[in-house]
């Protein structure tokens, strides 16, 4: 029979070994990658409802938690990229959209096409829903600006451009708000036990 020193020994290797793994798992969590599933269609059709994905925290620097303090920083935002940050106007929550414009750039939407330092730019992945152009003294949707994005800020736009809610309403996003770059898709389902989309597992974010 093992001794009461022996239960003891073997309990306290478990514990540590759990609390050791825990360690590991914030770690990867906070400073790594984490996972985020989409709950809207704005980013149709890179990303849709039910899409989970996984996000590159330590690409644009080693984020302090509670400090807004990057260390490392490997690389800035640039145009194109899938970003997750906070919300401005609600910082509990996170929103994923794209970068359109860097600090120092001149943005512009005008007929629902988009220029960036005065150059349009067309993009394959961009989808329109509402063949409508809505002024933009009514809604900034379709129309807006120029407006120059400002020094440690992101212009940021849903690739669901009739469907999304971005720069275009609310403004700017602090680079120091972006949480991290999405760069896969490890599962995808409709809802739960319904609908499985095989295809989408694997598949990299661009």
């Amino acid at each position: 029979m093992e001794t009461d020193t022996l239960k003891r020994g073997r309990l306290r290797e478990n514990v540590e070994a759990i609390l050791i793994a825990i360690i590991i798992a914030l770690f990867i969590r906070t400073f790594v990658v984490q996972a985020f599933k989409i709950p809207s269609g704005s980013m149709k059709q890179t990303l849709l409802i039910g899409d989970h994905i996984l996000v590159n925290k330590f690409i644009y620097g080693v984020k302090i938690p509670y400090l807004n303090t990057v260390l490392l920083p490997f690389k800035d935002p640039q145009r194109g990229d899938i970003v997750v940050f906070k919300f401005p106007l609600d910082p509990k929550k996170d929103f994923i959209k794209r970068v359109v414009g860097l600090p120092g750039d001149v943005v512009e939407v005008r007929e629902k096409a988009v220029y960036v330092n005065r150059k349009r730019v067309d993009q394959d992945f961009v989808v329109f829903s509402d063949p409508r152009s809505i002024p933009g003294n009514v809604r900034p949707r379709d129309n807006l600006g120029p407006i120059t994005v400002p020094q440690d800020g992101l212009f940021v736009m849903g690739d669901n451009r009739d469907e999304s809610f971005d720069s275009r309403f609310w403004g700017f996003v602090d680079i120091n708000k972006v949480r991290g770059k999405a760069f896969l898709i490890y599962w995808s389902w409709e809802s739960f036990f319904n609908n499985f989309r095989w295809r989408r597992l694997g598949q990299l974010i661009e």
